[in-house]
Formats: structure tokens, C-alpha cells, sequence
């Protein structure tokens, strides 16, 4: 039976890829923050509990990051663009049915975030913490990401394959979806990654009014 995690989210180890992660120190503080960060909260990690997370002294961060907020914004662009790369992944070769590519979006979608929960809640949840100048780039990359599924709704609305009141609504609820499971999934849960990806594809074709094309395979 699932139930809702204790903690701000359930999973426990600040996962990033090598590409992702720079080379030493700067590499070594992303990795620290990235846990604090997810587990506490921008606002309720210091500087000096980053410091002592990564065994320096608070000013010799600053030799490699010019502030916490710089800290942060380096993890929320990695962690949008995973996003969008895991998007762009799935989406590829998919075919020109919007069912399919709805399905296949939420499934690259789901796939970040149960990849990579902290990065996702931090990338998700933090970046209202950045300044619009640190922010931008972030913030431009998700964009790109919401615009991919609005227009494949709307590809859906004008094929006559979808109906929605609202197609904003309806990205939002999609994707809000997907943003969740970062906070309550980890690899020792009883659903797994690949399965709770296949029912939140075949749950967002619901949300659009629509059928799935062929039976979903859920694993």
C-alpha cells in the first residue's frame, strides 16, 4: 500500500551523471548542495552547512561558485535540461499520431523524474528562488519543454483526437502529474519506474479525452 513519505521527498541519494557534474571541488559542491538542497530547501541550507558538507572553509566556495544562488542555478539549468533531453528522447520516432506522442512525452517526462528525483525537485521547486538574470536560462529551457506538449495537444484538438475545455489546463495537469512522482518514488518502491511511466501515459490521454492507440503495455 503507498503512503506518502515523512521527509520533503522519499529518495535519499543526490544521483547526478557524470556529464552533469563538473570536475573536482566545483563537481564535489554541486553534488553536496544538490542533496541539502532537495532534503531542506534552498532557504534552509547555509553556506556554511554546504561548506562542511564538501570538508571546506565557507570562503574557499566562493573560489568556485560566486554565491549560493549561483549554486543553485547551475543545478536548476542540469536539471531542465535533462528534462528536455529525456523529452526529446522519447519523442523520437514515435510516429505523427498525437495519442502516441502524448503517451511518449509522459513517459520521457516520468522517466527524469524517477531518474533523478532530487534534481527534479530541486530544478522544480527551487527555481522561484533565482533571480530573473541567474533564472532565465532555466526558465527558458522549461519553456521549451511545456510548448513541446501544448503543441502536440493542439496538433490532438485540431485532428479531432483530443477534446479539452482549456489546453493550458490540460498541460498543467499533465504535467504537474509527472512533477510529483519525484517527491514519493524511489528505485526500492513497489511500482516500478518503467510501469508508473506507462499508467501516467495512458492517465494523461484520459485528462485529453482520448483513447490510448493500442493497448498500453504496463511492466
Amino acid at each position: 500500500m503507498f503512503q506518502a513519505p515523512t521527509r520533503r521527498l522519499a529518495a535519499t541519494d543526490a544521483t547526478l551523471l557524470p556529464a552533469h557534474r563538473p570536475p573536482g571541488t566545483r563537481g564535489e559542491i554541486l553534488a553536496a548542495a544538490l542533496k541539502l538542497f532537495a532534503e531542506r530547501g534552498y532557504a534552509g541550507a547555509s553556506i556554511r552547512e554546504l561548506a562542511d558538507a564538501v570538508g571546506i572553509q565557507p570562503a574557499s566556495l566562493y573560489a568556485h561558485y560566486p554565491s549560493k544562488e549561483h549554486v543553485l542555478a547551475e543545478l536548476c539549468r542540469i536539471g531542465h535540461e535533462e528534462q528536455l533531453r529525456s523529452i526529446r528522447e522519447a519523442l523520437e520516432g514515435c510516429g505523427e499520431d498525437p495519442r502516441e506522442q502524448v503517451a511518449a512525452y509522459v513517459r520521457g517526462h516520468v522517466a527524469m523524474h524517477t531518474s533523478f528525483p532530487m534534481l527534479a525537485v530541486v530544478a522544480n521547486g527551487e527555481l522561484h528562488a533565482l533571480s530573473a538574470k541567474l533564472g532565465g536560462e532555466s526558465a527558458a529551457v522549461r519553456q521549451q519543454s511545456v510548448q513541446t506538449l501544448k503543441d502536440i495537444v493542439q496538433r490532438g484538438l485540431d485532428q479531432g483526437v483530443f477534446e479539452v475545455p482549456n489546453v493550458w489546463l490540460a498541460v498543467a495537469a499533465i504535467g504537474g502529474m509527472g512533477l510529483r512522482v519525484a517527491y514519493w518514488y524511489t528505485p526500492e518502491h513497489e511500482l516500478g519506474a518503467q510501469y508508473i511511466a506507462e499508467v501516467y501515459a495512458e492517465y494523461a490521454l484520459r485528462i485529453l479525452g482520448a483513447a490510448a492507440p493500442g493497448a498500453l503495455r504496463r511492466r
